[in-house]
């Protein structure tokens, strides 16, 4: 019988040996960084972290290693930023506020694409009872970033996230691996789940693969070009352009495209 993913993440967790928040910031914190995206079947990541072996480390606070994550993403009337990752846009940005709900705090997020195709983040302490929300300063963080004055006024609350993640890291070549399962899409009005068997494998490195990605590769999974908000919105409206992300959203989260026009306020 295969093991959910959850159970999957659980047991790779609790086998490893723990490390801190300030270790894991100190060797890999990689705000500019180059991200690689899998979607890996359970069996398959606990043999991957068993091929890992002793080079691995599980972040542990206060004895926990799943946390509960939830990240709210703003885009305009139009979904600019959607369809800016759609399109494949050199130039795109993504604007969240993302919540530790373990410890109940919280940061303000936009995420850009630098010269070399990198992914850059910038951050900034937020209430978190106003993760909902976007405050005028959070705006005025974001306007340099994103660029356009209109853009970043006309930002709403369009997509909550929610996940359970473990952070894996290998302090031997400074990468981070990022774990996530139990994921849940809202708009406010509809909800969809991510599949209960896959574990969303995310390597963060300065730069070169990392030899978790080697890893993968050996066991035969290849990198997939999927956001979580992109993949949620897709999900949640289905009449949205999603040719990058097709194969994957049909083969492992039962989507189906429709076929009509997206009207802006619908």
């Amino acid at each position: 019988m295969t093991r959910s993913a959850r159970e999957a993440l659980g047991r790779v967790a609790t086998g490893l040996p723990p490390t801190g928040l300030m270790e894991v910031v100190a060797m890999a914190d990689l705000q500019t960084r180059m991200d690689r995206k899998y979607l890996v079947p359970s069996e398959v990541f606990e043999q991957f972290a068993a091929i890992m072996g002793g080079r691995l480390a599980a972040l542990d606070i206060d004895g926990r290693r799943l946390f509960r994550y939830e990240s709210v993403y703003f885009d305009t009337t139009w979904l600019t930023a959607y369809r800016q990752h759609a399109h494949g846009r050199r130039r795109r940005f993504k604007v969240r506020t993302r919540s530790y709900l373990d410890s109940a705090e919280c940061v303000f997020e936009v995420k850009t694409e630098g010269g070399r195709g990198e992914t850059v983040k910038d951050r900034l302490p937020y209430s978190l009872t106003d993760r909902y929300r976007l405050t005028d300063q959070a705006r005025a963080f974001a306007l340099p970033r994103v660029g356009d004055p209109a853009l970043v006024t006309d930002l709403v609350d369009v997509l909550t996230t929610a996940y359970v993640r473990t952070t894996l890291v290998d302090p031997e070549c400074g990468s981070r691996i990022t774990c996530d399962v139990d994921l849940s899409f809202d708009n406010g009005g509809q909800r969809r789940h991510g599949p209960p068997t896959l574990v969303l494998v995310e390597s963060k490195t300065a730069g070169a693969a990392a030899v978790a990605d080697s890893v993968l590769w050996r066991l035969g999974q290849r990198p997939v070009s999927v956001s979580k908000y992109c993949v949620g919105l897709a999900l949640l409206r289905p009449e949205l352009p999603a040719n990058r992300w097709n194969r994957e959203l049909r083969t492992h989260f039962g989507w189906t495209p429709r076929r009509e026009a997206y009207q802006p306020g619908r």
